[in-house]
């Protein structure tokens, strides 16, 4: 693990010296930054930029306080560029053109810029697009950072012409050796105990900004003891998780449910909604994917599902928080534990399919329905075979129309209720065999 704020990381001259501990503790050089070797090592994306003297414009992805500010910054620095940020919160048209304008007479000196811009998922469409001129003439070498899912939040002109590239959300040991790094500038050691330097480490939740923060707090506090967790629990408000429920944690939660679910983990599965319900997402959404679920990948495996599922949701809309969101819960570890068939959704995506490319054609005559005289001198409904007439309440009659050969959109599985269901349907098709093959009676 190589080191945000590594061994040798030093103060700048120009810091304050009552400037905040995060930007005392700010790594000076590349190799400083840590938890994100991937990138900035000597085998990274970024690394080999720098080794070869020439950046490409980039996205820098990756939740908060992991580094995306410092990258960019070392990076001007490393490859002796002219240093330009602006924010998006902050920033408009005239804000861009400025920098422009400053970019292009940096450029007839022969000083290139690398313009960062910081939350630059908060531009819009049309201010995005004018970025394009600048990036593809080479005036600017853009980096922008974000938290959001470039692929959602970003023009695809835009996208196309940078990389981007994803930082990772710092681990315990990354978190822990910023608060070595914290405690060896200041000469003093954190005043908790390793309990609650642990569960100070935990509720940074991957953000060093955060635990840098909170650590500041506690330093700048006078206090005669050590502090265990709880009582550090009273000086610091706990960080909630990284959630948004319109945007990227969001869809990575609800992925992450729905697969556990799939892959029949009701311990994981749990885990995953609790971590969205206790977040603040609305338990009818949560219910709403569960029942898509209960039919996507349960259908007639297990036909009580579904029914599980809308129980479910009336219980909850009946009950309220939080008492209802047992049924919730009850919901999701019935559908870990059922077993599974997507059966009945790829004879959705089949059938749907199928009526697309074979258009408009009639029905065959003989099962329609023939209420005027014109209609049965045309033969409709002549030849009808009642099913009920027969011994087994089974004609095998044909109900496909003429032009189209009868095709198994619906496969069941050997899981479950579905293998009963296989078995009807063979008994069926012996049927229909024999009562269209006279041989085999």
């Amino acid at each position: 693990m190589s080191d945000l704020f590594g061994d040798t990381a030093q103060v700048p001259a120009s810091t304050p010296e009552n400037a905040p501990l995060a930007d005392k503790l700010r790594p000076t050089k590349l190799d400083e930054v840590i938890g994100q070797e991937h990138l900035t090592g000597a085998d990274g994306a970024i690394g080999r930029m720098v080794a070869a003297g020439k950046l490409s414009s980039m996205i820098l992805w990756g939740p908060p306080g992991t580094g995306k500010t410092s990258i960019a910054r070392l990076l001007a620095d490393a490859v002796d560029m002219h240093y330009k940020p602006i924010s998006a919160v902050f920033s408009g048209v005239a804000d861009l053109k400025k920098a422009f304008a400053e970019a292009e007479a940096m450029a007839r000196t022969g000083k290139q810029t690398l313009l960062f811009v910081d939350e630059i998922h908060r531009f819009n469409r049309a201010q995005q697009d004018g970025f394009l001129p600048f990036v593809e003439s080479g005036v600017v070498t853009l980096v922008g950072a974000t938290t959001e899912n470039p692929s959602f939040e970003l023009n695809a002109a835009l996208l196309s012409r940078t990389q981007v590239m994803v930082l990772k959300r710092l681990d315990a040991a990354a978190l822990a050796t910023l608060l070595t790094r914290a405690e060896a500038i200041l000469e003093r050691p954190l005043p908790v105990t390793d309990d609650a330097r642990s569960a100070l480490i935990y509720t940074a939740d991957g953000d060093g900004r955060f635990l840098l923060n909170q650590a500041e707090t506690l330093f700048t506090i006078h206090i005669e003891n050590p502090l265990d967790p709880q009582a550090m629990a009273a000086l610091l408000q706990r960080r909630m998780p990284v959630y948004d429920k319109d945007r990227e944690g969001h869809y990575n939660l609800i992925s992450a449910l729905h697969k556990s679910l799939r892959g029949s983990d009701p311990q994981a599965a749990l885990y995953w909604m609790a971590r969205m319900l206790v977040a603040g997402e609305e338990p009818l959404y949560v219910l709403r994917r569960l029942v898509r679920f209960a039919s996507e990948d349960i259908g007639l495996a297990d036909p009580q599902a579904l029914v599980q599922c809308l129980a479910a949701k009336q219980a909850y809309e009946f009950l309220g928080s939080p008492e209802g969101e047992v049924a919730i819960v009850q919901a999701c570890l019935y559908l870990a534990t059922a077993p599974k068939s997507n059966a009945a959704y790829n004879a959705q995506k089949s059938a749907w399919k199928m009526a697309r490319d074979t258009g408009s054609l009639m029905p065959p005559a003989h099962i329609l329905n023939a209420p005027t005289k014109l209609m049965k001198d045309i033969g409709y409904g002549v030849g009808y075979a009642y099913d009920h007439d027969s011994a087994e309440g089974f004609s095998g009659a044909n109900y496909w129309p003429d032009a189209v050969t009868p095709t198994a959109l619906y496969q069941p599985v050997e899981r479950g209720f579905e293998r009963k269901i296989i078995e009807r349907l063979q008994y069926w098709d012996r049927l229909r065999a024999r009562n269209t093959d006279p041989d085999t009676q």
